[in-house]
């Protein structure tokens, strides 16, 4: 299943328009307004990329996106839904209590943020993981915020560090929340029993 996904940021009077081509829910390529230029984010999408790279009017007709579009809805909807920002709140946890070298899920739960237009990427050892990432989709939180849960797939290695970053309009630079791969014997007991509480929210967004 083949989607694109489009999205506008403001940051202080300035646009930066994302376009995210995705298939079977892992983003392959993407156009970013600040970079000027298709990026292949897997090698699925590099023939595209350096493809659409070639083509002046492709280019062209992207680079004008932020003043065209995404300019335009910031001022019509401008002092009322555009302009309210709430800041994200981030939690990483793995989905189930094991043993290091073992395969297991570490998830980002991502809540209380508006807009619902949101970037959540994962790093291993400082590397931007794409392989291995799934996301649910956006769930409402019934106050005019949202929540969503971005997964990793994962088999830790001792002293591997893993790290959310969140993107978000709210936000003046992105948050990181990291994640340290230890030994039984020195995690931490605040993790226990988080395994049934991030599942049980998984449910409750693919449902």
């Amino acid at each position: 299943l083949f989607q694109g996904r489009q999205e506008c940021y403001a940051f202080n009077g300035t646009q930066r328009f994302l376009e995210r081509y995705i298939y079977n829910r892992e983003e392959y390529a993407r156009f970013d307004s600040d970079v000027g230029e298709f990026r292949a984010v897997t090698e699925l999408g590099r023939p595209a990329a350096e493809y659409w790279n070639s083509q002046k009017d492709i280019l062209e007709e992207k680079r004008a996106v932020p003043d065209r579009m995404c300019r335009h809805n910031y001022e019509l909807g401008g002092p009322m839904t555009l302009q309210r920002r709430v800041q994200p709140k981030v939690n990483v946890s793995p989905s189930k209590k094991g043993p290091l070298q073992h395969h297991n899920l570490l998830v980002c739960h991502v809540t209380d943020f508006y807009p619902g237009s949101i970037q959540v990427r994962w790093f291993l050892n400082g590397q931007e993981e794409t392989a291995g990432v799934v996301s649910t989709n956006l769930i409402r939180n019934g106050d005019w915020t949202f929540q969503i849960l971005v997964m990793l797939e994962m088999t830790p290695q001792q002293g591997d560090v893993y790290i959310c970053q969140v993107e978000h309009t709210s936000l003046d630079s992105p948050v990181t929340v990291e994640w340290k791969a230890q030994s039984d014997s020195a995690r931490s007991k605040t993790l226990t029993g988080a395994g049934g509480f991030v599942l049980g929210l998984i449910i409750c967004g693919v449902g």
